[in-house]
């Protein structure tokens, strides 16, 4: 993060610009916050006393050098992350994964929820009848600051909608409208990738940069742009539709009727199918321990996400691009695969080493830390707006 610029650069609130800058460095004394922000001392005491009043932020002691001398004690201001807590829903191909999490995006508690899949609106209610079952477990005296809704495919955050999800097969529909009356929450909609990517730029290895591309590799494939500290939509919030790039083996066949789809050659489904085993996890279990056929199969699904990779850093050039996919988190044979293929391809000669990254969030915790992001990432960017 550069000093003296936060706020004034990525166009955001000074409450948000405070807050932003103690979860990425915090606990911090109130000149070290006027230092990083740009923000006068009077503003910083106004906005921290604000942000104290609503519950964000909490004042801790400082630690005291060993030389100091007597007098006032210091104190630092922190993420009061103990009193709020945000529920999440992440809507995947076969479950719908429950989460609650506090204010640095640390998943608290999580539940997978099976679905058969099919009638959008029975898996819906069934869901929030057992997200209301999951608060009463987990809420246990903390605030709520509200429900985010996750899901691959394209959606609309504005309308709530889940405009296309091909997976799942379902279109247009209104999942923010349906949990929000459900739940009695205030509900908030979003791509997981662009979730992930807010995530990452909030609590993860792309803290405090400026720019990163993250791709997210299930059985959707899609993939978020954040420049200038600010997502990226587009018209319809159609961005990073990355499905149907033409990166995969030409005799793969993609439901769009054509051949060769990225998402047709890397989802999970296909690639499990091709490995022999019933689960992603299974199949990096089984590379793990030496099994060639399911390794050779995960790193052929690198190699194609390397090519996707190197193509963004083309046209996007990202400070840093970030993968969540199971093999690459998880087996290092997969990530040297996918920086091998983004040095080769890539005109910008990317250090892939240093900007080609993991997920922050591996295993379990990767889906709901995608549905708590899209409320959190509200609340980072205008809290007094969004607490009002």
């Amino acid at each position: 993060m550069t000093t003296g610029v936060l706020a004034r650069d990525h166009g955001i609130t000074s409450a948000a610009a405070v807050l932003r800058t103690v979860l990425a460095h915090g606990p911090l004394a109130r000149d070290a916050i006027a230092e990083l922000t740009g923000i006068s001392p009077a503003g910083i005491s106004r906005q921290c006393a604000s942000l104290a009043a609503l519950g964000l932020l909490a004042t801790r002691p400082a630690a005291q050098p060993p030389d100091r001398r007597a007098g006032r004690p210091r104190t630092e201001l922190d993420i009061a992350a103990d009193r709020h807590v945000v529920f999440g829903v992440h809507i995947a191909h076969h479950f719908a994964t429950l989460a609650a999490l506090d204010l640095r995006g640390r998943v608290l508690a999580s539940e997978q929820v099976p679905h058969p899949g099919g009638e959008p609106e029975r898996i819906l209610v069934g869901t929030a009848a057992r997200l209301r079952e999951f608060r009463q477990h987990h809420q246990k005296g903390r605030v709520p600051v509200g429900l985010g809704v996750a899901s691959g495919g394209w959606v609309d955050p504005d309308a709530g909608v889940l405009v296309e999800h091909s997976s799942l097969g379902w279109y247009d529909v209104p999942a923010g409208p349906i949990l929000a009356e459900l739940s009695g929450l205030p509900t908030r909609v979003d791509g997981h990738a662009r979730a992930l990517a807010s995530a990452e730029a909030m609590f993860g290895a792309a803290r405090g940069g400026g720019s990163l591309v993250h791709l997210f590799v299930g059985n959707v494939v899609d993939a978020a742009i954040v420049s200038g500290g600010r997502l990226y939509r587009g018209p319809g919030s159609a961005a990073g539709t990355v499905a149907h790039l033409p990166l995969g083996s030409p005799g793969t066949r993609c439901a769009c009727g054509r051949s060769g789809c990225f998402e047709a050659d890397a989802a999970e489904w296909a690639v499990t199918a091709r490995a022999g085993r019933a689960s992603i996890a299974e199949a990096v279990e089984a590379a793990g321990a030496g099994d060639p056929v399911a390794l050779d199969v995960l790193l052929g699904r690198a190699r194609t996400i390397g090519r996707a990779a190197a193509l963004l850093f083309d046209v996007v050039n990202p400070e840093v691009l970030v993968v969540a996919e199971p093999g690459i988190a998880d087996l290092p044979a997969c990530r040297a695969a996918v920086r091998a293929e983004v040095s080769a391809r890539s005109r910008g000669r990317v250090d892939a080493a240093s900007r080609v990254l993991p997920t922050s969030f591996p295993g379990r915790d990767l889906l709901g830390v995608a549905a708590g992001a899209v409320q959190l990432d509200a609340l980072y960017t205008d809290p007094h707006a969004f607490l009002a």
